[in-house]
């Protein structure tokens, strides 16, 4: 019996979100692909500019998964190297520009990272970094090069492409590490692959409907979830990236009156900005808005669809590469609801994404069992699949522990509904979604302790109309001591990113158990009574 002859180099090939930009490149020569300001370039010259960063990046020394951390706006940079770190053989790790140094500081020793690219518009922060690695930085317009760090275009400039050693990709390599906020307070580093990478750009090219025509804005943080995978599924598409350095209303409605924006993602209250922002006009075209975090409000969904918006509601996690559900809408079905129906329906979390299988993503009690669908049982999301994460760098116990029972565990508390869509009414974990940020509430509490007239402290999510939740603390004072909110409050916005310092002290003494525990779920229900969710 003759065995068959092995055909693994023509029939398998190691999935690489880089093969989207070479094909975009070689299929749309011509097409604008990047619009940065003043800037346009084509995909060939996108293309140039990422193999001359990956190789400027070797020859800084960074090979065999060596960290490379950006901090910077929305840019063409964070693009560029979004695909120029792992290029180079490195690892991204895109920081979040709303931290405090002290956080950054964490994350940049934590991972090791080996050098650090940067904005001018956040030569502040940076200055206040204790961690000391090599920088490079994008300069001011007309900005003459300073002597602290790299300037990137010179860096750019002086590459060699051809110096470009190869590397050959392992599909469960790490491509990113994202870093988002754990119920310790510590972030963790979050672990994406080539494979979660390109197989969830896929999916974000399905439901976003993306095609060579469309114009993405970058309303979306690239440094979260990298852009939910948008880097790469706009690219994919052979469509166009429109850069955005300050996220607001003016900023969205010159996108889509000027640039010809199709397509943005945008949690409900940048969306909440741009309804009610008095040059806000009917858009001259379809704008596919992409939402999550938290449903958008009625009125929100009447206002924005009334612009000429389609309005697509997702769910996901840092953990899960970002979008791993949407609540896909039953047309023509659903479209001759009431309004209030209509806004009802969309507010669900939904089913799993196109490249899951249906029964990834579920909804079970403490013995992995699945509730019944009577839309009252509550239950854990967990999920697993190929946009599931490889794991917390360094952190094996923490990863073992999310992974419990093979599946990912959300800590987020849902029902399903008789049609199999599920929604989300309250979270197991201390963590608090504001706006779209994730905040720690042990996190915050541990800042509060810091202060010396600080005896003990709670920190619970209490609903928000802009934010959809925001952070409130209950603090109990030394005897004989006193402090007003305001000092607190500033005493941690120094310590803390501003978005994580509480929006409300309120003080007193807390709730307790027996044996001295504080009762937070007390704190919780008596914010949230009269509402049918505690997640907003």
């Amino acid at each position: 019996m003759i065995a068959e002859p092995t055909a693994a180099a023509v029939h398998l090939r190691a999935l690489d979100p880089f093969d989207f930009l070479e094909r975009s490149a070689f299929v749309y020569p011509d097409k604008i692909a990047v619009v940065d300001g003043d800037a346009r370039r084509t995909y060939p010259q996108f293309l140039e500019r990422v193999n001359r960063l990956a190789a400027a990046l070797q020859a800084m020394g960074i090979r065999d998964g060596e960290r490379v951390a950006v901090l910077a706006p929305n840019t063409s940079m964070v693009l560029e190297a979004t695909y120029a770190a792992p290029r180079a053989n490195g690892v991204l790790v895109a920081l979040n520009t709303r931290l405090a140094p002290e956080e950054i500081d964490y994350i940049l020793g934590h991972c090791g990272a080996s050098l650090l690219l940067h904005d001018h518009e956040l030569d502040g922060l940076v200055e206040r970094l204790s961690t000391k690695i090599p920088r490079v930085r994008v300069a001011a317009p007309g900005e003459t090069a300073r002597s602290d760090a790299f300037d990137y275009e010179r860096v750019l400039a002086d590459a060699d492409p051809a110096a470009l050693v190869p590397r050959t990709v392992n599909e469960d390599d790490t491509i990113s590490i994202n870093y988002t906020s754990g119920t310790t307070g510590k972030p963790k580093g979050v672990m994406y692959t080539f494979r979660g990478a390109y197989v969830n750009a896929l999916a974000e090219i399905f439901h976003a409907n993306l095609r060579p025509e469309s114009v993405y804005l970058w309303t979306l943080p690239m440094f979260h979830c990298n852009g939910w995978c948008f880097p790469w599924a706009v690219t994919a598409a052979g469509a166009t990236h429109v850069c955005l350095r300050k996220v607001d209303a003016a900023g969205i409605n010159h996108g889509i009156h000027q640039e010809g924006v199709t397509h943005f993602c945008a949690a409900p209250t940048v969306l909440i900005g741009l309804v009610n922002h008095p040059d806000t006009v009917a858009f001259p075209h379809r704008v596919v808005v992409t939402t999550a975090g938290a449903p958008p409000a009625p009125a929100t969904i009447a206002q924005i669809e009334a612009l000429g918006a389609e309005l697509h509601h997702v769910y996901g996690l840092t953990e899960v590469y970002g979008p791993i559900t949407e609540c896909a809408w039953h047309s023509p079905q659903w479209d001759g609801f009431p309004a209030a129906e209509r806004a009802r329906l969309r507010s669900r979390q939904g089913v799993p994404m196109t490249t899951l299988g249906p029964r990834d993503v579920r909804v079970v009690d403490s013995e992995l069992n699945d509730v019944p669908r009577d839309a009252t049982t509550q239950g854990e999301i967990v999920m697993r699949g190929n946009n599931v994460m490889k794991g917390y760098y360094a952190d094996p116990e923490a990863t073992a522990k999310a992974f419990e029972g093979g599946w990912f565990h959300s800590g987020d508390i849902a029902v399903v509904h008789e049609d199999g869509y599920i929604e989300i009414v309250d979270r197991a974990k201390d963590v608090i979604i504001s706006g779209g940020e994730n905040i720690s509430t042990q996190q915050v509490e541990k800042v509060l302790l810091e202060h010396d007239a600080v005896l003990e402290c709670a920190v619970v999510a209490v609903p928000d109309e802009k934010w959809g939740e925001v952070p409130k603390a209950f603090v109990t004072l030394k005897p004989g001591r006193a402090l007003s909110a305001d000092e607190l409050r500033a005493f941690a916005r120094e310590r803390i990113a501003a978005f994580k310092v509480p929006k409300s002290v309120e003080f007193g003494e807390l709730p307790k158990t027996s044996t001295g525990k504080i009762q937070k779920y007390v704190l919780r229900e008596r914010e949230w009574k009269g509402r049918e969710k505690r997640v907003n």
